[in-house]
């Protein structure tokens, strides 16, 4: 058991409760920077020293918490890495109210993360109100844009992990409350068909149309998709025309790939690039690439998985580990080296739809299960 008290699961809830009702879509960051202020609060009033980055470029701000007190001999600390903002629309709370059902405690973002992100401020809180001695200092990453690929915190979370000896990344458990010791990295692209529009029925040959060039992309990046070897693509949204008797000059669409390997993210990108259009008068092209590096789970992030699948034994929880298919933050950080244990927030399900959900019973052992990495890991 860790020495740090860390509460009971009802006034866990209670507290949480007030975060989930504070809406922080992505994009309104002055919604977001209202829960940033109280995070901020909380952990000025018990002992972390603050820094607090502006926001831009249309995101909230970014908040770094530390403990106080002398560095490691190897000057590394712990880095605890979450996110405020969530995928739903301002007013989501209107139509999906926060509420309890049993062993389930629903809400927008409740699930996805903000169980996790206030249990690692309530740790951290713990730690320092108690005055519990931890083997490396603590630092605590609140970052507004994870649900749009991290534009502008990417560069604060690689900064911080290339200070850490490790990082925990309390995102969402998977099924049986399962952490994460490995991701598919993620790109994102938009293909844009350029046609020649023309009038459906008197000048039908004299048009080029957009949309059945997108039909002959859409075809070939799919037969790009090998599952067996962790390779996805989906297209999706597609837009394309204007009216049915109009020839389409223009059509398009997003591209979300899913890779298990570096190498993979390379050749699929570069693959993307290579695409050519197949319709006499049409003309494609393609932007982004990959957005998040593969996660892939080395001998060092197995032995932290260890480690913490003994403290959640002595805390009375299982602790199974999975790859996901979706990325988060962890994927940077891995990335540089740095052993990564993700999925350490609250068990629960519906991310980023209306079931979301989060059981909030587990809130105390999945709080205990954190303070004791953060007392012990050195």
């Amino acid at each position: 058991m860790p020495q740090t008290e860390t509460g009971l699961a009802e006034d866990l809830l209670a507290e949480l409760a007030q975060w989930v009702r504070l809406e922080t879509p992505t994009t309104h960051p002055a919604s977001v920077n209202r829960l940033m202020d109280v995070a901020e609060a909380e952990l000025t009033a018990a002992g972390a020293l603050i820094t607090r980055i502006p926001g831009h470029d249309g995101f909230g701000d970014t908040l770094v918490a530390r403990t106080p007190g002398p560095a490691a001999a190897d000057g590394k600390s712990i880095l605890v890495s979450g996110h405020l903002d969530t995928v739903w629309d301002p007013g989501t709370i209107e139509t999906m109210p926060y509420r309890v059902d049993g062993a389930k405690a629903h809400g927008p973002g409740i699930y996805d993360m903000k169980a996790g992100s206030f249990l690692a401020l309530h740790v951290l809180r713990a730690i320092l109100r108690q005055r519990v001695a931890t083997r490396r200092p603590i630092t605590l990453l609140l970052t507004p844009d994870e649900e749009v690929g991290s534009p502008t915190a990417r560069e604060h979370i690689e900064r911080e992990a290339a200070r850490a000896a490790f990082v925990l990344i309390p995102e969402p458990a998977g099924a049986g409350g399962a952490c994460v010791t490995a991701r598919k990295g993620v790109g994102r692209f938009v293909l844009r068909v350029e046609g020649r529009g023309a009038h459906a029925g008197n000048g039908f040959a004299d048009g080029a149309s957009a949309v059945v060039e997108l039909a002959h992309q859409i075809q070939a990046i799919h037969a790009l998709v090998d599952v067996d070897r962790g390779i996805t693509l989906n297209a999706a949204p597609v837009w394309g025309g204007t009216r049915p008797n109009v020839i389409p000059p223009e059509a398009g669409c997003e591209i979300d790939l899913r890779v298990a390997t570096e190498a993979d993210g390379v050749a699929l990108e570069a693959a993307l690039g290579a695409l050519v259009a197949r319709t006499p008068g049409c003309r494609i092209t393609v932007e982004g690439g990959m957005n998040r590096p593969p996660f892939a789970e080395t001998p060092a992030i197995t032995a932290l998985y260890e480690t913490a699948r003994a403290i959640a034994a002595g805390v009375g929880i299982d602790l199974p580990k999975q790859s996901r298919g979706g990325g988060s933050d962890g994927n940077f950080t891995a990335a540089l080296g740095v052993p990564t244990l993700d999925g350490l927030g609250c068990p629960g399900g519906g991310a980023h739809v209306h079931s979301e959900h989060i059981r909030w019973q587990q809130l105390a052992p999945r709080a205990a299960l954190l303070a004791g990495l953060l007392e012990t890991l050195e």
